[in-house]
């Protein structure tokens, strides 16, 4: 019985804050949202209701055909993110990398302007 009461113990010391950080989220959470909900008015004017920076129209017909550029600008968008997302620890740690770990980056970098290039010359960015 003495090593329950030892284990509900720890259990209490580890995960009590945890457990009161989600409960605080959760109601933060509650209350945002319930009072955007209250405190905003709905009042269309013809800015709200103009094309978005797309080009489309806000509220047409669903069954129009959706230009694949945007999805492809998304993804090229993600991808040379990513790029610079591995660049930033990469260059932090030069000084301390081997070799192989300076070579694998500049092959990575490498295949990335190949990449680039070939996009290019596809005029996939031109609209």
């Amino acid at each position: 019985m003495a090593q329950f009461s030892f284990n509900v113990s720890l259990f209490k010391e580890e995960y009590l804050g945890i457990f009161i950080f989600l409960i605080v989220a959760i109601l933060l959470t509650l209350v945002i949202a319930g009072l955007s909900y209250i405190l905003t008015s709905q009042k269309p004017e013809s800015e709200k209701l103009s094309s978005y920076e797309c080009g489309f129209e806000p509220y047409e017909d669903t069954k129009h055909k959706f230009d694949v550029k945007f999805c492809l600008v998304a993804i090229l968008f993600i991808l040379f993110d990513i790029e610079v997302v591995f660049l930033l620890p990469w260059s932090i740690t030069l000084s301390q990398l081997n070799l192989l770990g300076f070579w694998s980056m500049v092959d990575f970098l490498l295949e990335l302007g190949i990449g680039f290039i070939y996009v290019w010359k596809l005029e996939a960015l031109d609209w």
